[in-house]
């Protein structure tokens, strides 16, 4: 992001509500081991977004450590998340996570490849929002293949569409090769987006950007 949007991000942290002992031990490791995690003012509105929709069953692509997880199912007490990885070492780690906050029982988590898991993701559809936060340059083919598994009223929510905002640079000069190549896929699936027919979306440009998409006709 730049100067500025870092400054008002600093800005509205200053009025976030600090997070349980628990889970700032969960945050400080994510980030000694490099673990990407959703920023704070990111997941706020992730969370409220969830919450006003009053979601009951949340499917995340990319579990991480779990930790994304765990906020919404202590965010929404009465939600089930489904959440699909296919690290096998942050599987495990998010295995151990969630049942360490005692919950085992809300939080389902498959192991695989998530485009190759769709069968079994199918399974136990359909899905009040479904939030996108795994690879990047597969964002696209994500939103393709489980949109079909969405209840009529619900979200999509993609994370990082803003990519520490390079999408709105001239990224085509970066000398990073994967980078450059990285930042076109989002920007082209930012685009693709915006101008699906079949569904509404707005980009808020809180934590590294999140795009929230309604079926066409239906509202928050």
């Amino acid at each position: 992001m730049n100067i500025m949007q870092d400054q008002i991000n600093k800005y509205i942290e200053k009025f976030i509500q600090p997070t349980s002992l628990e889970l700032a031990k969960l945050e400080a490791k994510a980030k000694i081991n490099h673990v990407p995690i959703m920023e704070s003012t990111g997941i706020e509105v992730l969370l409220q977004l969830l919450t006003i929709k009053k979601v009951k069953r949340v499917l995340e692509i990319g579990t991480g450590v779990g930790y994304s997880a765990i906020r919404i199912a202590t965010a929404l007490p009465e939600a089930n998340v489904f959440t699909v990885e296919r690290n096998q070492e942050r599987y495990n780690e998010a295995i151990k996570n969630i049942k360490e906050f005692q919950l085992n029982e809300r939080i389902h988590v498959f192991y695989g490849d998530a485009l190759e898991s769709a069968d079994a993701v199918r399974t136990v559809a359909p899905y009040d929002a479904i939030f996108i936060d795994a690879a990047k340059g597969q964002y696209k083919k994500f939103f393709e293949t489980f949109e079909p598994m969405l209840a009529d009223d619900g979200l999509i929510i993609t994370d990082n569409v803003l990519f520490k905002g390079l999408v709105a640079t001239n990224y085509e000069e970066l000398e990073d090769k994967r980078k450059r190549n990285l930042v076109s896929k989002i920007d082209g699936y930012n685009e693709w987006l915006m101008q699906n027919t079949s569904y509404h979306t707005t980009i808020i440009p809180a934590g590294d950007g999140i795009a929230v998409s309604t079926k066409r006709g239906e509202q928050l």
